[in-house]
């Protein structure tokens, strides 16, 4: 890892480079035990690029190092009820081991704040491990919390059907 500056930007799916990084990082996301402990299918290395491009509302935040890829965010445009106005779910959220502790995420998140915001946007949502104790503290640092309507009724969980 360099002291180089990051650079920190919206992914071009069309990328070839941008493409493989993507790869690269949700391959070692998915390596994780917070991500599953799983390396990701043949079909998904081979198809998620292309299927991330042509999806409604999703786009994608990447952070270099020079040309090493070290940081990764997944997001989609979804639709907030009670606001009127849609939203961007923050879906993956990966920065490599020898990039953590650089502000990384922070600087990904802001940068998927300010796409929102210009998407019209009325809030950022994520979902997060309850024992990832490190990501929940860099989600604070960027004013995330966990998401409660109201104090007596508790937090929300996020819950899953398999299809």
């Amino acid at each position: 890892m360099s002291d180089s500056p990051l650079d920190i930007l919206i992914a071009n799916y069309t990328d070839s480079h941008h493409a493989r990084a993507i790869v690269q990082l949700m391959d070692e996301y998915a390596r994780d035990p917070y991500g599953g402990g799983e390396p990701l299918s043949d079909a998904c290395r081979e198809q998620l690029v292309d299927k991330l491009g042509t999806f409604p509302g999703a786009f994608s935040v990447l952070a270099f190092d020079g040309s090493e890829p070290v940081g990764l965010v997944n997001c989609f445009t979804g639709f907030s009820t009670f606001a009127c106005k849609p939203l961007v779910n923050i879906h993956d959220v990966i920065v490599t081991d020898r990039a953590r502790g650089r502000g990384v995420c922070g600087r990904m998140l802001e940068l998927v704040a300010r796409e929102a915001e210009q998407r019209g946007c009325c809030k950022l949502t994520m979902e997060v491990l309850e024992k990832n104790e490190p990501a929940q503290r860099a989600y604070r640092k960027v004013g995330f919390e966990p998401y409660v309507l109201d104090e007596n009724m508790g937090a929300a969980h996020f819950w899953q059907r398999y299809l």
